[in-house]
């Protein structure tokens, strides 16, 4: 990803939070620069209120990580804000050189679990945490957002066309992420380029404006993209003069042996017109261009014009909703400390929803009879999963269920093993397919927008009772 920004994105060691460089330089003067640490991410609630999450980002996190290391005006800039010359020193020759295990991006994931595991001295494990939740909060936001059109959509595709409505360059990382939710193509010509994502579009108002009428600039397109003629049809009238005048630049092109692609309805009650419009197409013999939606669009309104409208609609542009991944700002990920110089640790709270589970993990993935995702469950690394038959709920033990003799799965792998990066690129469309297998595993109870039944995440015995003694005694030293 080489594109330019007003930063030089060789040196990235200064996109982060102040408190990550005022903690690691007092690491670095405490004498624990090099005590060996384990941070994981994870994120807390669903989007969307929904019933999953997509895992999207790790590939963008890791190339940027690649970068992260600080240049000469770096190294005077923080001096400027009263960094100690040796902690200076020691940036002027960072680079990451720790381990970090993730599930496969594109991967169907659930609250509190590990997705990401960082291994490291401390002060490497810490300097990278804001550039992690930057990415992959907001990458998974979309791609989950992208998944649930995906949903309602089916076989009818949709392209993002969101570039405009994005926050600043933002929008490349919401480009690539919609295209691994499901998106089929992109507005957006530079996220095309530097992520081999399809692009794709049709002309605005301001074209069929500029000239001193809509059929003259109907010609005018066809003319200058025969191969790829959609045309926007509501710039005055839909049906007494959009559709018409379309139907004269198809016929039109048909005797010269072309063939339009589509027309596209950008405003009014799609559904009304959808069927108006291939009513009059169809009609004309023209039943082989296709209609295209845009205006507002996210997964409740493509379902109901689908399912409950039988709209006359072939695909979808949305803009919006989907590269904002409106209506949650953002998703909860975060990136927490679970180990210390082999030393299990954790965040304490009274609201025991918010207690972190300490100590180096693994990932499970149980899968039924019939090969549909089971349980998830989270085992303390040493653990050997074909000795654990039970897993229990993190809060209310009392609930558990049985696992033995379960296909098993282990989520998370190495993707950088001293700092160099194992994981091989892949594109969103790519990553997109690794979704789609998964996505047939995944029980349809999950997948419905309104009340989606719980899918349950699990620990192990020996995870719990590692927790409650360390409950106890942080208890215990608090009171």
């Amino acid at each position: 990803m080489n594109y330019n920004m007003s930063i030089n994105n060789n040196y990235l060691g200064l996109y982060t939070d102040f408190y990550e460089l005022a903690m690691a330089q007092g690491y670095f003067y405490s004498g624990k620069k090099d005590d060996s640490t384990i941070f994981e991410y994870y994120f807390r609630n669903n989007p969307f209120k929904g019933g999953f999450t997509i895992f999207a980002g790790i590939q963008d996190f890791l190339e940027l990580l690649s970068k992260f290391n600080y240049s000469n005006s770096d190294i005077e800039y923080l001096n400027l804000q009263n960094f100690k010359p040796e902690f200076l020193d020691y940036l002027s020759t960072f680079k990451f050189s720790g381990t970090i295990l993730s599930v496969q991006e594109g991967e169907i994931v659930f609250p509190n679990e590990p997705i990401l595991q960082v291994k490291g001295n401390i002060i490497e494990c810490q300097l990278i945490e804001s550039l992690l939740l930057n990415i992959l909060n907001f990458e998974s936001l979309v791609a989950t957002k992208a998944f649930r059109v995906k949903l309602v959509s089916g076989t009818k595709i949709f392209s993002d066309f969101g570039l405009r409505r994005a926050q600043g360059f933002g929008s490349l990382h919401a480009s690539r992420a919609a295209c691994i939710g499901g998106a089929a193509s992109t507005s957006n010509v530079l996220a095309g380029k530097l992520f081999d994502i399809p692009v794709s579009g049709t002309q605005a108002h301001s074209w069929i404006q500029s000239f001193d009428n809509e059929l003259e600039a109907f010609r005018a397109f066809a003319k200058c993209n025969p191969e790829n003629t959609t045309l926007l049809v509501d710039t005055f009238d839909t049906i007494k003069s959009g559709i018409p005048n379309a139907i004269i630049v198809a016929n039109e092109m048909e005797s010269k042996g072309e063939q339009m692609k589509a027309i596209r309805l950008d405003s009014g009650d799609l559904a009304y017109l959808s069927k108006k419009a291939r009513k009059m197409l169809d009609d004309a013999g023209l039943n082989y261009i296709k209609i295209i939606a845009s205006n507002q669009l996210n997964e409740f309104v493509i379902k109901s014009l689908l399912k409950d409208q039988n709209a006359e609609i072939d695909a979808f542009g949305i803009g919006t909703e989907l590269i904002t991944g409106k209506n949650d700002a953002a998703l909860d990920g975060v990136y927490k400390l679970v180990q210390i110089n082999n030393i299990p640790k954790m965040k304490f709270s009274e609201n025991i929803e918010k207690n972190t589970l300490p100590g180096e993990k693994k990932v499970i993935r149980y899968f039924d009879n019939s090969g549909k995702f089971y349980r998830d469950a989270i085992l303390l690394e040493n653990e050997n999963p074909h000795e654990t038959d039970i897993v229990y709920h993190p809060i209310y033990p009392e609930k558990n269920s049985s696992v033995k003799n379960l296909k098993m799965e282990l989520l998370l792998q190495k993707v950088v093993v001293n700092g160099k990066i194992l994981l091989q690129k892949k594109s969103p469309i790519k990553i997109h397919q690794y979704l789609t297998q998964r996505a047939a595993q995944f029980p349809d109870e999950h997948k419905r927008f309104i009340s989606p039944h719980l899918y349950k995440v699990g620990i192990s015995k020996k995870l719990m009772k590692t927790r409650n003694a360390l409950t106890n005694k942080l208890k215990n030293n608090i009171y």
